[in-house]
């Protein structure tokens, strides 16, 4: 009771006519961003934290749930329309998504998918406002050798559990480990690898670094490898944009089965929204295989309805995970969770004691956002799919000067510009030789956290790091991590033998 009391406060303070203006504008940008293949939900965050530092904390948190969710949605649309995905988590519903577009129901496949979205947000942003705050008080029982464990298990998950190659996923992580740690160490007061330059002593801005390998290294990636890439042809939606009873009765149980499959990817720090959408479209599609007339290949609306609850589901607890924990589950989330730092704010149970009212109205807000985009969604997504028509060079010249000016705005400091430069043809040449960013990103985040926990835990036992496996909450962590690792290195290993027997 005390949760849905807390919720209407939040409701009171997210429908006030800034705050739900905000939701509207993230939106908004997320689902514009989010049809453009190649841009995403992460670009659009990393390049307003630099230009949204002047609004208030829970205004800018509000606009970045919306762009969250919005990126997601504009996603699915190019998927269905072109058979483009605009990120790996919505390329599990471009598969039958596209097909039911080729047979002249493109209008019922984007309600499907705009339906099945606001269902497992929903349901996922209900758990959320009862599970976050028993999660938050769980959290009061992490010390620093519980924290240090929370890192590790978030690096060894992202970089090598859920990526194609791990020697390149921890290549990525090292790299953004590496780069968190330069500047003025805080205990020592020694600098660290500023190789003699004051202006690093500050240490590398994370903002700098999103900024730059996610929009800059996009751009550049853009103009050199993929001038000569002609788009697909689009098709129009015609027809009804809604579901009949039968669709809908066909398409529910799928919403049900994908968002129970997402839910438990938001708060494990699994990559993102791909692992889920991909089993959800897998368990679909074994289930068809049952049935008398097998629909999947063919349009079948479950294929499309399952992997866009799964995903919906699986962002809205991951908001739940950051508020509670502070783990970021993605690259959008490590950013989110930069943001709060930006603003002097501690995801944990600390924040639910010194921002209650930030986070009541965020949370209140996941609502009202769902709401939003499918009132969007529903009837305009035509509308959306014009944004292809932009040319690209006006686009991403576009991207550049928002890049150059944000980061500029922020410190001043043309050091920072040839920083930003630097790091972005560091973020194409990840891009050219498929290096993946979000453990770049998530390195730097909770680099020093793990950092800060190793070195209080091993202060506290006077240098004896076994503290660090003697709680059963680090315990637990270490355990599911090795399961994790041992039941990944075993399905790599089975993918292999039937790749060579059927060689």
């Amino acid at each position: 009771m005390e949760s849905l009391q807390l919720l209407a406060e939040g409701f009171a303070g997210a429908l006030s006519l800034e705050n739900l203006v905000w939701v509207i504008v993230g939106c908004l940008l997320g689902t514009a961003v989010g049809v453009m293949p190649g841009l995403g939900s992460s670009m659009a965050v990393a390049l307003l934290l630099p230009v949204t530092f002047s609004l208030e904390p829970t205004a800018a948190f509000i606009m970045f749930a919306g762009v969250y969710f919005g990126g997601l949605f504009g996603d699915s649309t190019m998927g269905i329309l072109m058979n483009t995905p605009g990120q790996a988590s919505a390329i599990a519903s471009t598969f039958e998504g596209h097909k039911m577009a080729k047979q002249g129901r493109a209008a019922q496949a984007l309600a499907t998918a705009a339906i099945g979205a606001f269902i497992g947000g929903f349901v996922a942003s209900i758990l959320v406002v009862f599970l976050a705050p028993a999660l938050a008080d769980f959290s009061s029982q992490f010390g620093p050798a519980e924290f240090f464990a929370l890192a590790v298990f978030a690096f060894v998950a992202t970089s090598s559990v859920v990526t194609d190659s791990p020697v390149k996923g921890l290549a990525s992580l090292f790299l953004g480990l590496g780069i968190a740690v330069i500047g003025i160490d805080g205990v020592s007061g020694a600098p660290r690898f500023t190789m003699g330059s004051p202006n690093l002593f500050d240490g590398v801005s994370l903002v700098t670094v999103t900024v730059a390998v996610l929009a800059l290294g996009e751009v550049i990636y853009v103009a050199c490898l993929e001038r000569h890439r002609e788009g697909g042809t689009m098709i129009r939606p015609s027809g009804r944009p809604w579901l009949s009873r039968k669709e809908l009765r066909e398409a529910a149980p799928a919403w049900a089965r994908g968002t129970v499959i997402g839910l438990p990817f938001g708060i494990v720090p699994a990559g993102g929204s791909e692992i889920p959408t991909f089993l959800a479209y897998g368990l679909e599609k074994k289930l068809d295989g049952r049935r008398k007339k097998p629909m999947f290949g063919k349009g079948a609306i479950r294929g499309l309805a399952a992997p866009e609850a799964a995903g919906n589901s699986t962002t809205g607890m991951a908001m739940g995970a950051l508020l509670a924990l502070g783990l970021p589950i993605s690259a959008t989330a490590a950013i989110m969770l930069a943001a709060f730092r930006q603003y002097g704010l501690q995801p944990g149970p600390l924040l639910f004691e010194r921002a209650p009212d930030l986070v009541w109205a965020l949370l209140a807000s996941f609502f009202i956002a769902m709401i939003v985009l499918l009132i969007l969604n529903l009837p305009f997504a035509m509308l959306w799919a014009k944004l292809l028509l932009i040319p690209r060079p006006y686009l991403y010249a576009g991207i550049t000067v928002l890049c150059t000016l944000g980061i500029y705005a922020t410190s001043g400091e043309v050091f920072d510009l040839l920083l930003l430069l630097g790091i972005g043809i560091v973020g194409f040449i990840m891009r050219a030789v498929d290096f993946p960013l979000a453990p770049l990103i998530i390195g730097m985040v909770l680099g020093p956290v793990a950092e800060t926990g190793l070195r209080d835990a091993a202060m506290s036992s006077n240098g004896d790091f076994s503290i660090l496996v003697q709680s059963p909450i680090s315990i637990t962590l270490y355990a599911v991590l090795l399961v994790v690792i041992g039941f990944t290195a075993w399905n790599r290993i089975a993918a292999r033998r039937k790749e060579r027997v059927g060689a």
